[in-house]
Protein backbone atom coordinates (compact mmCIF):
# COMPACT_ATOMS: atom_id res chain seq x y z
CA UNK A 1 0.00 0.00 0.00
CA UNK A 2 1.40 3.38 -1.03
CA UNK A 3 2.02 6.19 1.47
CA UNK A 4 -0.67 8.36 -0.16
CA UNK A 5 -3.23 5.58 0.24
CA UNK A 6 -2.23 5.12 3.90
CA UNK A 7 -2.70 8.82 4.60
CA UNK A 8 -6.04 8.87 2.77
CA UNK A 9 -7.28 5.84 4.72
CA UNK A 10 -6.28 7.27 8.11
CA UNK A 11 -7.78 10.68 7.32
CA UNK A 12 -10.92 9.06 5.93
CA UNK A 13 -11.32 6.88 9.01
CA UNK A 14 -10.84 9.87 11.31
CA UNK A 15 -13.30 12.06 9.43
CA UNK A 16 -15.90 9.30 9.21
CA UNK A 17 -15.56 8.60 12.95
CA UNK A 18 -16.03 12.29 13.79
CA UNK A 19 -19.07 12.85 11.60
CA UNK A 20 -20.78 9.55 12.44
CA UNK A 21 -20.31 10.32 16.15
CA UNK A 22 -21.93 13.78 16.14
CA UNK A 23 -25.15 12.43 17.68
CA UNK A 24 -23.10 10.70 20.35
CA UNK A 25 -21.24 13.94 21.10
CA UNK A 26 -24.52 15.83 21.44
CA UNK A 27 -25.86 13.30 23.95
CA UNK A 28 -22.58 13.40 25.87
CA UNK A 29 -22.60 17.21 26.01
CA UNK A 30 -26.21 17.38 27.21
CA UNK A 31 -25.75 14.77 29.94
CA UNK A 32 -22.37 16.15 31.03
CA UNK A 33 -24.06 19.52 31.54
CA UNK A 34 -26.11 17.97 34.37
CA UNK A 35 -23.09 16.46 36.15
CA UNK A 36 -20.60 17.74 38.67
CA UNK A 37 -17.22 19.14 37.57
CA UNK A 38 -15.40 16.15 39.07
CA UNK A 39 -17.57 13.64 37.18
CA UNK A 40 -17.12 15.56 33.91
CA UNK A 41 -13.34 15.52 34.26
CA UNK A 42 -13.41 11.80 35.05
CA UNK A 43 -15.47 11.03 31.95
CA UNK A 44 -13.39 13.21 29.65
CA UNK A 45 -10.17 11.51 30.81
CA UNK A 46 -10.94 7.88 31.70
CA UNK A 47 -14.03 7.69 29.54
CA UNK A 48 -11.91 8.79 26.60
CA UNK A 49 -9.37 6.05 27.30
CA UNK A 50 -12.14 3.45 27.45
CA UNK A 51 -13.73 4.75 24.25
CA UNK A 52 -10.51 5.00 22.23
CA UNK A 53 -8.41 2.08 23.44
CA UNK A 54 -10.89 -0.45 24.83
CA UNK A 55 -14.09 -0.15 22.79
CA UNK A 56 -12.59 0.87 19.44
CA UNK A 57 -9.65 -1.47 19.98
CA UNK A 58 -11.63 -4.47 21.19
CA UNK A 59 -14.51 -4.30 18.71
CA UNK A 60 -12.44 -4.72 15.50
CA UNK A 61 -10.54 -7.55 17.19
CA UNK A 62 -13.77 -9.35 18.19
CA UNK A 63 -15.40 -8.81 14.79
CA UNK A 64 -12.40 -10.19 12.89
CA UNK A 65 -12.04 -13.10 15.30
CA UNK A 66 -15.71 -14.07 15.08
CA UNK A 67 -15.70 -13.83 11.29
CA UNK A 68 -12.53 -16.01 11.22
CA UNK A 69 -13.17 -18.71 13.85
CA UNK A 70 -10.33 -20.83 12.47
CA UNK A 71 -7.83 -18.05 13.20
CA UNK A 72 -7.78 -18.24 16.99
CA UNK A 73 -7.63 -15.41 19.51
CA UNK A 74 -3.82 -15.39 19.60
CA UNK A 75 -3.53 -14.96 15.83
CA UNK A 76 -6.14 -12.20 15.86
CA UNK A 77 -4.26 -10.36 18.60
CA UNK A 78 -0.92 -10.72 16.81
CA UNK A 79 -2.50 -9.26 13.69
CA UNK A 80 -3.39 -6.15 15.71
CA UNK A 81 0.22 -5.70 16.85
CA UNK A 82 2.20 -7.02 13.89
CA UNK A 83 0.20 -8.02 10.80
CA UNK A 84 1.34 -11.39 9.45
CA UNK A 85 0.97 -12.03 5.69
CA UNK A 86 -0.41 -15.52 6.32
CA UNK A 87 -3.02 -14.29 8.79
CA UNK A 88 -3.95 -11.38 6.50
CA UNK A 89 -4.46 -13.86 3.65
CA UNK A 90 -6.86 -15.86 5.83
CA UNK A 91 -8.74 -12.67 6.71
CA UNK A 92 -8.97 -11.63 3.06
CA UNK A 93 -10.33 -15.10 2.19
CA UNK A 94 -13.16 -14.78 4.72
CA UNK A 95 -13.70 -11.06 4.05
CA UNK A 96 -16.93 -11.52 2.02
CA UNK A 97 -18.80 -12.65 5.15
CA UNK A 98 -17.71 -9.58 7.13
CA UNK A 99 -18.28 -7.24 4.19
CA UNK A 100 -21.79 -8.58 3.60
CA UNK A 101 -22.69 -8.18 7.28
CA UNK A 102 -21.14 -4.76 7.75
CA UNK A 103 -22.51 -3.46 4.46
CA UNK A 104 -26.03 -4.63 5.30
CA UNK A 105 -25.81 -2.95 8.71
CA UNK A 106 -24.73 0.37 7.21
CA UNK A 107 -27.31 0.34 4.41
CA UNK A 108 -30.07 -0.39 6.96
CA UNK A 109 -28.72 2.47 9.09
CA UNK A 110 -29.02 4.88 6.16
CA UNK A 111 -32.55 3.88 5.20
CA UNK A 112 -33.73 4.15 8.80
CA UNK A 113 -32.50 7.75 8.85
CA UNK A 114 -33.88 8.41 5.35
CA UNK A 115 -37.40 7.16 6.06
CA UNK A 116 -37.95 7.49 9.81
CA UNK A 117 -35.73 10.09 11.46
CA UNK A 118 -36.49 13.86 11.59
CA UNK A 119 -33.91 15.80 9.61
CA UNK A 120 -32.98 19.03 7.89
CA UNK A 121 -33.92 18.45 4.26
CA UNK A 122 -30.72 18.67 2.24
CA UNK A 123 -31.87 16.94 -0.97
CA UNK A 124 -35.10 16.55 -2.86
CA UNK A 125 -36.98 13.43 -1.89
CA UNK A 126 -36.03 13.49 1.80
CA UNK A 127 -39.29 15.13 2.87
CA UNK A 128 -41.32 12.70 0.75
CA UNK A 129 -39.44 9.73 2.27
CA UNK A 130 -40.09 10.92 5.81
CA UNK A 131 -43.79 11.42 5.06
CA UNK A 132 -43.92 7.83 3.79
CA UNK A 133 -41.73 6.29 6.46
CA UNK A 134 -43.61 2.99 6.53
CA UNK A 135 -41.77 2.11 3.32
CA UNK A 136 -38.59 1.63 5.38
CA UNK A 137 -39.66 -1.87 6.36
CA UNK A 138 -40.51 -2.84 2.79
CA UNK A 139 -37.27 -1.43 1.38
CA UNK A 140 -34.92 -3.12 3.88
CA UNK A 141 -36.84 -6.41 3.67
CA UNK A 142 -36.50 -6.49 -0.12
CA UNK A 143 -32.83 -5.49 0.08
CA UNK A 144 -32.04 -8.20 2.63
CA UNK A 145 -33.91 -10.82 0.61
CA UNK A 146 -32.03 -9.81 -2.54
CA UNK A 147 -28.60 -9.89 -0.89
CA UNK A 148 -29.32 -13.24 0.79
CA UNK A 149 -30.65 -14.79 -2.43
CA UNK A 150 -27.55 -13.95 -4.46
CA UNK A 151 -25.19 -14.66 -1.53
CA UNK A 152 -26.57 -18.20 -1.09
CA UNK A 153 -25.70 -18.95 -4.68
CA UNK A 154 -22.19 -17.51 -4.34
CA UNK A 155 -21.18 -18.44 -0.77
CA UNK A 156 -23.77 -19.49 1.89
CA UNK A 157 -21.80 -17.99 4.84
CA UNK A 158 -22.16 -14.61 3.11
CA UNK A 159 -25.93 -14.94 3.41
CA UNK A 160 -25.58 -15.62 7.12
CA UNK A 161 -23.30 -12.57 7.42
CA UNK A 162 -25.98 -10.37 5.83
CA UNK A 163 -28.60 -11.71 8.27
CA UNK A 164 -26.26 -11.06 11.20
CA UNK A 165 -25.72 -7.50 9.93
CA UNK A 166 -29.47 -6.85 9.85
CA UNK A 167 -29.86 -8.39 13.31
CA UNK A 168 -27.06 -6.19 14.69
CA UNK A 169 -28.79 -3.13 13.26
CA UNK A 170 -32.09 -3.81 15.00
CA UNK A 171 -30.39 -4.67 18.30
CA UNK A 172 -28.27 -1.50 18.35
CA UNK A 173 -31.25 0.56 17.17
CA UNK A 174 -33.20 -0.74 20.16
CA UNK A 175 -30.38 0.37 22.47
CA UNK A 176 -30.36 3.83 20.88
CA UNK A 177 -34.13 4.19 21.22
CA UNK A 178 -33.89 3.26 24.88
CA UNK A 179 -30.98 5.70 25.30
CA UNK A 180 -33.11 8.54 23.94
CA UNK A 181 -35.82 7.81 26.50
CA UNK A 182 -33.29 7.58 29.33
CA UNK A 183 -31.71 10.86 28.28
CA UNK A 184 -35.12 12.53 28.35
CA UNK A 185 -35.69 11.28 31.90
CA UNK A 186 -32.24 12.37 33.03
CA UNK A 187 -32.59 15.87 31.68
CA UNK A 188 -36.14 16.49 32.92
CA UNK A 189 -36.60 14.28 35.96
CA UNK A 190 -37.10 16.04 39.26
CA UNK A 191 -35.22 13.36 41.22
CA UNK A 192 -32.42 12.96 38.75
CA UNK A 193 -29.75 10.26 38.64
CA UNK A 194 -26.43 9.96 40.40
CA UNK A 195 -23.25 10.96 38.57
CA UNK A 196 -22.13 7.33 38.69
CA UNK A 197 -25.31 6.18 36.92
CA UNK A 198 -24.83 8.86 34.28
CA UNK A 199 -21.19 7.86 33.74
CA UNK A 200 -22.19 4.22 33.23
CA UNK A 201 -24.96 5.33 30.87
CA UNK A 202 -22.53 7.41 28.79
CA UNK A 203 -20.06 4.54 28.53
CA UNK A 204 -22.76 2.13 27.32
CA UNK A 205 -24.07 4.66 24.80
CA UNK A 206 -20.55 5.37 23.56
CA UNK A 207 -20.01 1.64 22.97
CA UNK A 208 -23.32 1.37 21.10
CA UNK A 209 -22.62 4.34 18.84
CA UNK A 210 -19.07 3.14 18.15
CA UNK A 211 -20.40 0.07 16.31
CA UNK A 212 -21.37 2.26 13.34
CA UNK A 213 -17.85 3.67 13.06
CA UNK A 214 -16.08 0.34 13.55
CA UNK A 215 -18.15 -1.49 10.94
CA UNK A 216 -17.76 1.41 8.53
CA UNK A 217 -14.00 1.23 9.05
CA UNK A 218 -13.86 -2.13 7.28
CA UNK A 219 -14.95 -0.35 4.09
CA UNK A 220 -11.60 1.48 4.27
CA UNK A 221 -9.25 -1.32 5.34
CA UNK A 222 -8.89 -4.64 7.17
CA UNK A 223 -5.63 -3.54 8.78
CA UNK A 224 -6.44 -3.33 12.50
CA UNK A 225 -3.57 -0.92 13.33
CA UNK A 226 -4.89 1.56 10.75
CA UNK A 227 -8.43 1.22 12.11
CA UNK A 228 -7.19 1.82 15.65
CA UNK A 229 -5.19 4.87 14.57
CA UNK A 230 -7.88 6.43 12.39
CA UNK A 231 -10.82 5.74 14.72
CA UNK A 232 -8.73 6.73 17.73
CA UNK A 233 -7.90 10.14 16.25
CA UNK A 234 -11.56 10.63 15.37
CA UNK A 235 -12.69 9.69 18.88
CA UNK A 236 -10.24 12.18 20.40
CA UNK A 237 -11.63 14.93 18.17
CA UNK A 238 -15.18 14.03 19.18
CA UNK A 239 -14.22 14.30 22.84
CA UNK A 240 -12.84 17.80 22.24
CA UNK A 241 -16.02 18.77 20.40
CA UNK A 242 -18.04 17.44 23.32
CA UNK A 243 -16.07 19.61 25.70
CA UNK A 244 -15.83 22.84 23.72
CA UNK A 245 -17.47 23.33 20.36
CA UNK A 246 -20.47 21.02 19.92
CA UNK A 247 -22.86 23.97 19.53
CA UNK A 248 -20.64 25.36 16.78
CA UNK A 249 -20.71 22.03 14.94
CA UNK A 250 -24.51 21.83 15.19
CA UNK A 251 -24.79 25.10 13.24
CA UNK A 252 -23.79 23.20 10.12
CA UNK A 253 -27.22 21.69 9.71
CA UNK A 254 -26.51 19.27 6.85
CA UNK A 255 -23.50 17.48 8.36
CA UNK A 256 -25.75 14.65 9.54
CA UNK A 257 -27.07 14.31 5.99
CA UNK A 258 -23.50 14.07 4.73
CA UNK A 259 -22.67 11.42 7.33
CA UNK A 260 -25.67 9.30 6.36
CA UNK A 261 -25.04 9.51 2.61
CA UNK A 262 -21.42 8.56 3.34
CA UNK A 263 -22.72 5.58 5.27
CA UNK A 264 -24.87 4.59 2.29
CA UNK A 265 -21.83 4.84 0.02
CA UNK A 266 -19.57 2.83 2.33
CA UNK A 267 -22.25 0.20 2.94
CA UNK A 268 -22.81 -0.17 -0.80
CA UNK A 269 -19.05 -0.50 -1.38
CA UNK A 270 -18.86 -3.25 1.26
CA UNK A 271 -21.75 -5.23 -0.24
CA UNK A 272 -20.35 -4.92 -3.76
CA UNK A 273 -16.89 -5.98 -2.54
CA UNK A 274 -18.40 -9.02 -0.82
CA UNK A 275 -19.62 -10.17 -4.26
CA UNK A 276 -16.16 -9.84 -5.73
CA UNK A 277 -16.12 -6.33 -7.17
CA UNK A 278 -12.62 -4.86 -6.87
CA UNK A 279 -12.69 -1.41 -5.24
CA UNK A 280 -9.45 0.63 -5.08
CA UNK A 281 -8.24 1.41 -1.55
CA UNK A 282 -8.51 5.15 -2.18
CA UNK A 283 -12.17 5.09 -3.24
CA UNK A 284 -13.80 4.87 0.21
CA UNK A 285 -11.88 7.80 1.76
CA UNK A 286 -12.30 9.94 -1.37
CA UNK A 287 -16.03 9.15 -1.45
CA UNK A 288 -16.28 10.17 2.21
CA UNK A 289 -14.37 13.43 1.66
CA UNK A 290 -16.48 14.41 -1.36
CA UNK A 291 -19.82 13.59 0.22
CA UNK A 292 -19.11 15.31 3.52
CA UNK A 293 -17.42 18.22 1.77
CA UNK A 294 -20.45 18.89 -0.42
CA UNK A 295 -22.87 18.90 2.53
CA UNK A 296 -20.47 21.05 4.57
CA UNK A 297 -20.35 23.54 1.68
CA UNK A 298 -24.15 23.51 1.51
CA UNK A 299 -24.35 24.13 5.27
CA UNK A 300 -21.85 27.00 5.16
CA UNK A 301 -23.61 28.58 2.19
CA UNK A 302 -26.99 28.48 3.92
CA UNK A 303 -25.48 29.79 7.16
CA UNK A 304 -23.96 32.70 5.23
CA UNK A 305 -27.30 33.46 3.58
CA UNK A 306 -29.02 33.45 6.96
CA UNK A 307 -26.47 35.88 8.40
CA UNK A 308 -26.80 38.16 5.39
CA UNK A 309 -30.57 38.13 5.72
CA UNK A 310 -30.43 39.12 9.39
CA UNK A 311 -27.75 41.77 8.88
Amino acid sequence: MHAVELVLIILGLSLFEVISSIDNAVINAEVLGTMSERARKWFLLWGMLVAVFLVRGLLPFLILWMSNPQMGAGDAFRMMVHPDPGIMAAVEKSAPVLLAGGGTFLVFLFFHWFFLEPKNYGLRGERFALENGVWFYAVVSVLLSTVVWFAIQRDPPMAFGAVVGSTAFFITHGFKENAARMEERMLHSQRGMSDLSKLLYLEVIDATFSIDGVLGAFAFTFAIPLILLGNGIGALVVRQLTLRNIDQVRKYKYLKNGAMYSILGLGSVMVLESFGLHVPAWLSPVLTFLTLGWFLWKSVAELGEARTGTA
